[in-house]
């Protein structure tokens, strides 16, 4: 089945609101099954959402609006529904009641605009909002499903996963779908299709792989359509463990996992501590870091050495390594590393120092050069990366690579 998703509003346009609506919806259609093929956002105006629609209709067999359904004179989804489908609001009385009893929960006068929230196209089947006054319209023409909700996002979300899903699955059938998404981190995302490159050739049709690359990582989504799910996990497995035997050492989870939150678990597993020594990330290392809930039981704290004084006063950095080779240095990250594990007490430190930019680069030492050390019980490891021009992402390739560090560490401790 094919599905597009039209969301109203000219504040989605204009950049004051990001459109978060689409991204759950495509997200809950695919797991049902139901291929999104078209997105888009339009005006609060009769004409594009008219538009919209004749062009939902020939194309799509679910269209899903979202917005323009609420009591102001800018919302004008329903009375241009209702010139869509040649018919005419109606008064619902069971939801004028509804509506009634909420502003009666709330000790609020109902206003002539509140009673218009039960006004209705007489086509239209009601999906009910529990959360607010603007129930949701369901509609059947052509063989196509219109499903037309408010645009504020818990409320959309609740008459979608409690009404709408539960109808659609009443009149469809619907085929399998099975992703399995493997996180990588570490290898770029052109040479980590080099190295998969057989394995994606020999895949069979039904079988689809996605690179979606961030800053400092590529998720591989493997896709497989079918009528069976077991028989598709059957299908996938082989193919996953084959990708781990390419790229193992670059992948560090599935599915929602995220890198700190695998440190985390490796940390608790060897009942391990970490600190942080930061200088060009500024805490972003330790933010990733704490953002894992628990995590104070293996992260004990962080000093953030940004001036060459506090490397010397807080860790001890002797002034010849900053004169002789620099901050951004192996050798200034590997003593940051040792001197906080020591100072702190931690198994395991790391240390980052580097010229995020725009300025302070130098024909040595490029903007992007960066110098990270991880050390535990046994070993340092130190090395040096240009993370490129752009600071923020420079920031944020930094800590991903110094957890990334930790991890082939922590896994071979």
């Amino acid at each position: 089945m094919k599905a597009e998703i039209i969301t109203i509003g000219d504040e989605l346009l204009l950049g004051q609101v990001i459109d978060t609506n689409s991204s759950w919806l495509g997200l809950e259609l695919n797991q049902m099954g139901i291929m999104v093929h078209y997105k888009s956002a339009i005006r609060d105006n009769k004409d594009a959402i008219l538009e919209a629609l004749h062009q939902g209709t020939k194309r799509s067999d679910v269209v899903i609006i979202t917005g323009g359904l609420g009591p102001t004179k800018d919302d004008i989804t329903k009375i241009t529904m209702c010139e869509f489908f040649q018919t005419s609001l109606t008064l619902n009385e069971v939801v004028l009641k509804f509506v009634q009893q909420i502003f009666l929960s709330r000790n609020l006068p109902m206003l002539e605009s509140n009673n218009q929230q039960a006004m209705l196209p007489k086509n239209c089947e009601v999906l009910w909002n529990k959360n607010g006054t603007a129930p949701g319209m369901w509609f059947y023409e052509n063989n196509t499903v219109y499903i037309s909700m408010p645009g504020v996002p818990f409320e959309m979300k609740t008459i979608f996963s409690e009404e709408a899903i539960p109808k659609l699955k009443s009149i469809f059938t619907f085929p399998s779908i099975l992703h399995r998404t493997i996180l990588t981190c570490s290898i770029g995302e052109s040479f980590l299709a080099k190295r998969i490159a057989a394995l994606e050739d020999a895949l069979p049709s039904h079988i689809h792989l996605a690179y979606l690359p961030s800053v400092g990582s590529v998720r591989l989504r493997f896709s497989a359509y079918g009528e069976d799910k077991v028989k598709l996990e059957q299908e996938l497995q082989p193919i996953i463990d084959e990708l781990y035997s390419l790229v193992g050492d670059y992948i560090y989870g599935e599915g929602e996992d995220t890198l700190a939150e695998v440190i985390g678990n490796l940390l608790k597993q060897k009942n391990a501590t970490i600190g942080t020594a930061e200088s060009c990330t500024g805490g972003y290392l330790s933010h990733l870091i704490t953002s894992i809930p628990g995590s104070s039981s293996y992260y004990l704290g962080s000093i953030i050495s940004y001036h060459n004084d506090v490397k010397i006063a807080q860790l001890n950095i002797p002034s010849e390594i900053l004169l002789n080779h620099g901050a951004v240095s192996q050798e200034c990250v590997t003593a940051m590393a040792e001197n906080l594990k020591i100072k702190l007490g931690t198994t395991y430190a790391i240390a980052t120092s580097g010229v995020a930019g725009p300025g302070g680069g130098s024909i040595e030492k490029p903007v992007g050069t960066v110098c990270i050390a991880v050390s535990g019980p046994n070993q340092t490891i130190a090395k040096i990366f240009n993370m490129g021009e752009n600071r923020e992402r420079t920031i944020q390739r930094t800590a991903l690579m110094g957890l990334d560090i930790l991890r082939k560490l922590l896994l071979t401790a």
